[in-house]
């Protein structure tokens, strides 16, 4: 079976997302959770009584209770919340050592065990995406100190939470700022983040203003992702064009007539373009000769 080759020229839809969101405790996290659009909640915490705004949810034993979880399950829904992702690692990471003791010594997974708890629950994850919904990981936070600085990280054991952060498309802490609690995706030096869509910190309205509050910025950050790949697409064709135009010139006197029209190429690609432009004619042995106002051919050593 051949590649299917994505050009450069093609666009790439991002129609689901996945999202970590993470949080000291009393911030609402899982009240956070249920204004996503069509939310399903894995109530792995069994904390999803305290929000006021409770929509569905699955009250989660063990990890049987979702490795089965099908696409008929699913077809309500637009969102999985997992709340939260550490209380669902620890019920894979039970379900591994039963299925298998050497992968756990004293109650705790192994080396091995922790490998194949990474590569089931990012199968797991990937799975779920297949059907169609973008999936919200909510996790507790961990504060450490580093001298005057309070570290926030994502409480989940081991090195899954590594998996965590390569998985997430996006990553949001939640948190309060003036007695407001806002919803920031900006990485600083004491708290992780991804933020492709380059939104500002938020601040969260109570649900019953804003019961679609998440649902609505999960869509946004998607329309702001599929905008940058258009945006993409735009430039890739235009830099095209530019270098099929830029092949064609032969001589130093045709460098010299298309400078000025580099100068108006679009601003997206300009300063590609004029890079391209310096590197060809240097290419074809061609300098700016600042006294002539002209490209001249470079002088040869004696």
């Amino acid at each position: 079976m051949s590649l299917r080759i994505t050009r450069a020229t093609d666009t790439i839809e991002v129609k689901t997302i996945t999202a970590c969101i993470y949080a000291g405790p009393g911030r609402g996290k899982s009240t956070l959770g249920f204004t996503a659009d069509k939310p399903l909640l894995l109530d792995f915490d069994h904390g999803a009584y305290r929000a006021g705004n409770r929509k569905d949810c699955v009250q989660i034993e063990s990890w049987a209770d979702v490795s089965a979880i099908t696409a008929d399950d699913l077809a309500p829904f637009s969102t999985l919340v997992i709340d939260t992702a550490g209380r669902a690692l620890d019920a894979l990471s039970a379900t591994i050592i039963r299925e298998n003791p050497k992968m756990g010594r004293g109650g705790s997974l192994t080396l091995q065990g922790f490998g194949e708890l990474k590569s089931r629950f990012i199968g797991w994850l990937a799975f779920v995406r297949s059907f169609g919904l973008d999936v919200v990981l909510i996790s507790h936070s961990d504060e450490k100190q580093n001298g005057d600085e309070i570290i926030e990280r994502l409480d989940i054991q081991g090195g899954s939470k590594n998996e965590i952060y390569k998985v997430a498309d996006v990553m949001g802490r939640l948190n309060f700022e003036n007695g407001k609690r806002m919803l920031n995706f900006n990485p600083t030096d004491t708290a992780f983040g991804k933020n492709p869509a380059q939104l500002p910190a938020l601040e969260v309205p109570h649900y019953a203003k804003t019961p679609n509050f998440l649902g609505e910025v999960l869509a946004r950050i998607k329309a702001e992702l599929n905008k940058q790949s258009e945006e993409q697409m735009k430039a890739s064709s235009m830099l095209a064009d530019w270098k099929a135009k830029i092949d064609e010139a032969k001589t130093a006197e045709d460098f010299t007539k298309m400078l000025p029209t580099t100068r108006d190429a679009d601003p997206l690609v300009r300063e590609n373009v004029q890079r391209m432009f310096s590197a060809a004619a240097k290419a074809k042995g061609f300098r700016w000769d600042k006294d002539a106002s002209a490209f001249a051919p470079e002088q040869k050593a004696a």
